[in-house]
């Protein structure tokens, strides 16, 4: 005897013993290297493979942590949006002034080239790949604005979320994909000041 245990035998799509106990910072570090790898690449040049790369890890524990690509691609984009934290900070005030909260937040994700970088890739997916339109659809409309609408108590909350959705989601495409002047160069409290009626008449009014 030597003292030393004996590794223990991992089944299929687990990962070692001490991989699994690095714990949340190692899901972190997955998370934070699908963002740029997504980013870099797209949806469908983006493995699982080349991601563990990125994070230093082995690729049973990017799946171990997170399931399939598709589960990591939202919870990379989710990264950004970060909708547990926005739809408080949205709705907390009460209706009044929750379509210039609602402007305002949406383009401060996009003005930062951090968070914009995955959105861009998401935005760019969701045209040809359903996995990736998915995801949008889940984080931006479900996640976000029809849980803004829900918590207002208006009538048809779900058309509303998708009508303030379209506007927000168009403007990021023109501003920011297509980058269509005057409107990509232009102040973003200007658009926030004109975008911002539209947004509370959609989520408010009777």
């Amino acid at each position: 005897m030597t003292g030393e245990s004996t590794p223990r035998r991992r089944g299929p799509g687990r990962p070692r013993q001490d991989e699994a106990e690095e714990g949340p910072g190692t899901q972190e570090r997955i998370r934070l290297a699908a963002r740029e790898v997504f980013a870099e690449r797209g949806y469908d040049k983006t493995s699982v493979r080349g991601i563990a790369k990125v994070a230093g890890v082995d690729p049973a524990l990017v799946h171990h942590y997170f399931g399939s690509k598709d589960d990591l691609f939202a919870a990379a984009i989710e990264m950004s949006m970060e909708p547990a934290l926005v739809v408080p900070a949205v709705i907390g005030e009460g209706p009044d002034g929750i379509g210039e909260r609602l402007a305002r937040y949406f383009l401060g994700v996009w003005e930062n080239p951090v968070t914009r970088a995955p959105l861009l890739a998401v935005i760019r997916s969701a045209l040809t790949h359903e996995a990736a339109a998915k995801v949008l659809r889940g984080l931006v409309l479900r996640r976000v604005l029809e849980r803004v609408a829900a918590d207002l108590d208006v009538p048809d909350p779900t058309f509303r979320a998708e009508l303030a959705a379209s506007h927000m989601v168009g403007i990021a495409i023109l501003r920011y994909v297509l980058r269509v002047e005057p409107l990509a160069s232009a102040d973003p409290e200007d658009i926030v000041a004109l975008v911002a009626p539209t947004l509370q008449r959609y989520l408010t009014e009777e």
